[in-house]
C-alpha cells in the first residue's frame, strides 16, 4: 500500500497561520533579530526565508549583516545591544560563523531569554532537565511532525540516528521526556550493525547528513520514518545539476514505512516555522512581564 506521506509543507502553514493570528492579538509586536556575518550563499537564503516568514506572520524582522572579517568584540557588543533591545525578543545567529570567531562563545553571549534557537547551555540544560525553555527548533518540529502523523509515542521505540547537538542529542532527550514517553535508542557512526537497532524500531529519526543511511530492508513493517537530512545529489537531468535526496532511501523504505516525511518538503519547513514559534512564545512572555 505504500507510506503515508507526512507533509511538513501543510503543517507548517496551518503553525504559520495559528502564529499569524495570535501575534495579531498581542500588545507588543514580536521581534526577531537575525544575525549574519560574512556572505555565505546558503546562510544568505536561509536569512532571506527567516526575514519573508516574518513578515508575512506580522513579526517585526530586523536583519544584521556583518563583513566576514568582524572582530569578535564587534560581533559581541552587536549581541549585547539586542540582548538590552525591548523590540527584539528573540536572537539568532545565522551559522556557520567565519573560521576566526569561535561559535560556542557567541552563541552562550544571547540572553536565555531572546535565545529562540534553543542553543544556548542555559536552555540545553533546562530542556535535559525538562523546565520550560525555548526547545531547539527543528527537534521541536520533528515531535509536532510525529503528533501530526497521528502517533502516540507513550512506550514506543524510537531509534534516533545521529547525534548532533543540533538535532540527534535534543530529538533523543525531547522523546524520552515523560510526556512524550518513548523508549529510545541513539545510535550514530560507532554503531555497530545500525539494522539491528532501526528493525525493532516504531518511529526512525534519520539525522546523519549522509544520503543512503536508512534502507527499507533496515525498517520493521510499518514504523514511521523521520527524515532530516538535506544531501545535494548529481544529476545531470536536472537543471541545476542536482537533486536533494534525505538521509532515507525514499524509493525503498516508503513501501515498508507506515508514514514518511519527504525531502524536500517534510521536516524543512518546520525550522523556521518553530523559529516563529519561540519568538512568538518569547514576546508572549515579554508582555506578560
Amino acid at each position: 500500500m505504500g507510506a503515508k506521506i507526512i507533509s511538513g509543507k501543510e503543517l507548517s502553514a496551518k503553525l504559520r497561520e495559528e502564529i499569524a493570528r495570535e501575534t495579531a492579538s498581542l500588545p507588543v509586536k514580536p521581534g526577531l533579530a537575525v544575525i549574519l556575518a560574512g556572505d555565505n550563499p546558503a546562510s544568505l537564503s536561509y536569512v532571506k526565508a527567516k526575514e519573508k516568514a516574518c513578515q508575512e506572520a506580522g513579526m517585526y524582522s530586523r536583519e544584521i549583516r556583518l563583513p566576514g572579517d568582524v572582530s569578535k568584540a564587534e560581533l559581541l557588543g552587536t549581541i549585547r545591544e539586542l540582548n538590552a533591545d525591548a523590540a527584539i525578543h528573540g536572537i539568532l545567529v545565522q551559522l556557520p560563523l567565519p573560521k576566526h570567531i569561535p561559535e560556542k562563545e557567541v552563541i552562550e553571549a544571547i540572553s536565555p531569554e531572546k535565545d529562540v534557537d534553543g542553543f544556548t547551555a542555559i536552555n540545553t540544560g533546562r530542556m535535559l532537565i525538562g523546565e520550560k525553555c525555548f526547545l531547539p527548533c527543528t527537534p521541536h518540529g520533528i515531535l509536532k511532525l510525529i503528533e501530526f502523523a497521528g502517533m502516540d509515542l507513550a512506550g514506543k521505540h524510537a531509534v534516533v540516528v545521529g547525534r548532533s547537538n543540533i538535532v540527534g542529542k535534543p530529538v533523543a532527550a525531547l522523546l524520552s521526556r515523560k510526556e512524550v514517553n518513548a523508549t529510545v535508542t541513539l545510535c550514530h557512526t560507532g554503531t555497530r550493525d545500525l539494522g539491528f537497532y532501526t528493525r525493532q524500531a516504531d518511529v526512525v529519526v534519520a539525522a546523519t547528513g549522509r544520503a543512503g543511511t536508512l534502507t527499507g530492508d533496515m525498517l520493521k513493517p510499518g514504523a514511521v520514518v523521520i527524515d532530516v537530512g538535506v544531501n545535494r545529489i548529481p544529476d545531470s537531468t536536472r537543471p541545476s545539476g542536482y537533486r536533494l535526496t534525505g538521509d532515507a532511501d525514499f524509493e525503498s523504505c516508503a513501501p515498508v514505512a507506515s508514514a514518511i516525511t519527504p525531502v524536500p518538503g517534510g521536516v524543512g519547513p518546520m525550522t523556521i516555522t518553530m523559529l516563529l514559534w519561540n519568538t512568538l512564545e518569547s514576546a508572549k512572555l515579554h508582555a506578560a512581564r
